[in-house]
């Protein structure tokens, strides 16, 4: 790699916070013999060079928040009512379904 300072055009890696990956830029701007602006040679997005550094994941709000949530709705809520008793009734006569049948074809 060359040691002379960077010039406009000149193709840099960099990340890229459009297509969110570390890709081909192409110098914009300078601002001394710093590198100030870069255009992605992917989706032709400019923005601040930002010295080919990977920015770190971001935590997922979502799942937390959910789950607290979740939790204090639980916590705010009454127990579930206990089931009726059922009732004691006598126990029905199983009815013989071919019995019928044949009690309907003599009507």
């Amino acid at each position: 790699m060359s040691d002379r300072p960077p010039r406009l055009g000149d193709v840099i890696d960099d990340y890229c916070p459009r297509c969110r990956l570390l890709l081909n830029h192409d110098v914009a701007s300078l601002t001394g013999d710093m590198v100030a602006k870069v255009t992605c040679r992917t989706c032709h997005n400019t923005h601040d060079y930002r010295q080919a550094q990977v920015p770190a994941k971001r935590k997922s709000k979502k799942d937390t928040d959910k789950k607290s949530l979740m939790d204090q709705v639980l916590a705010n809520m009454a127990p579930p009512p206990a089931p009726p008793p059922l009732p004691e009734s006598p126990l029905r006569k199983k009815r013989d379904l071919w019995a019928e049948v044949e009690r309907l074809k003599k009507k």
